[in-house]
């Protein structure tokens, strides 16, 4: 009976371990609503249209209720065993990295390299969820009411995988992290555990990112060229799907364009990890899981230079022709 309760406790404390190693990382960042109806944002021109791009650093630095907001939140998920990475210290990462790549350019064409905020932020911090917050405090006679929207969203795949919206109850002393506190604990059971289901199936089905291949102006072959592979004439396109079928977690991705100059594949899933070359294994993103493709049309019979670009962490382009 003793060695069977043992085994019991020390099966209860694995499961836990493991449990914890599965959890996805996370970063608090107030909403592209809560930001522009403040007034934190940039505007941009694309394509002779003004867009408003969310300033989170002006966030931060101007408005001491939203880092409060922000950091009561982060205790709340720490407090339930999810690691978190912190907004305002990889803002100041961004900046440090910046000034790279404004002198970033393609080696062919000089074109420099587009990223949104958002991009720029997801790819930093290497977070799993972003966990995007809005909230309004109004007031009601001598009390303060706080209205929340939480919404946990996929970085690679930019799904929604969970969420939370609710009412506090009236205070006329709270803080505006109180309230918040008071306000969502009776949600986070659950949006807790719709991020870990989430998570445990990455484990199961991979990681979800968009994989497209393109073609350089004067490539020397487009998507269309028929190759050869062990007695078997296709066009390159189907080479590269019938790769990704090898590749992908049980071979699955969808194809949703595929021309002689362009072939999207979405809802690809790639493995959580891989074996290094030193048997250690390591997490696989997007960029490694793509770098394989192209080492495999390197070779025998393609022998075809192609260059890596990434867009943020959940998609990838590869570039076919040179680098």
């Amino acid at each position: 009976m003793k060695k069977t309760l043992i085994l019991f406790v020390i099966t209860i404390i694995c499961a836990s371990v493991s449990g914890q190693a599965k959890k996805p990382t996370i970063m608090v960042v107030p909403s592209d609503a809560f930001c522009i109806s403040k007034g934190y944002f940039t505007t941009v021109n694309l394509n002779g249209s003004e867009q408003k791009i969310p300033d989170f650093k002006k966030a931060m630095q101007e408005d001491s209720q939203i880092r409060l907001v922000i950091t009561k939140m982060g205790s709340i998920m720490s407090d339930r065993g999810f690691p978190l990475k912190d907004l305002e210290q990889t803002l100041k990462s961004i900046e440090t990295e910046s000034a790279e790549l404004a002198m970033m350019a393609s080696k062919s064409s000089g074109a420099a390299i587009s990223e949104s905020p958002i991009d720029i932020l997801r790819r930093t911090a290497k977070a799993d969820i972003i966990m995007d917050l809005d909230y309004t405090i109004k007031r009601q006679g001598p009390s303060q009411i706080i209205t929340f929207n939480l919404r946990g969203l996929d970085a690679y795949s930019n799904k929604q995988v969970a969420a939370a919206a609710g009412v506090g109850a009236p205070s006329s002393f709270a803080t505006a992290d109180l309230l918040l506190e008071e306000a969502v604990l009776s949600h986070m059971d659950a949006f807790n555990g719709q991020l870990s289901k989430h998570f445990e199936d990455m484990f199961t089905n991979g990681r979800e990112v968009t994989v497209v291949v393109r073609v350089w102006t004067g490539a020397p072959v487009d998507l269309e060229e028929d190759f050869d592979v062990n007695g078997t004439t296709d066009m390159l396109s189907i080479h590269i799907e019938n790769w990704m079928a090898e590749n992908t977690v049980s071979g699955r991705f969808s194809t949703s364009d595929a021309t002689e100059n362009v072939l999207k594949m979405e809802q690809v899933r790639i493995p959580m990890m891989y074996k290094s070359s030193s048997g250690r294994e390591m997490a696989m993103d997007t960029r490694r899981f793509v770098s394989n493709l192209s080492r495999y049309l390197a070779n025998a019979p393609f022998n075809i230079e192609t260059k890596i670009y990434q867009r943020g962490l959940g998609e990838c382009w590869l570039i076919i022709g040179e680098k």
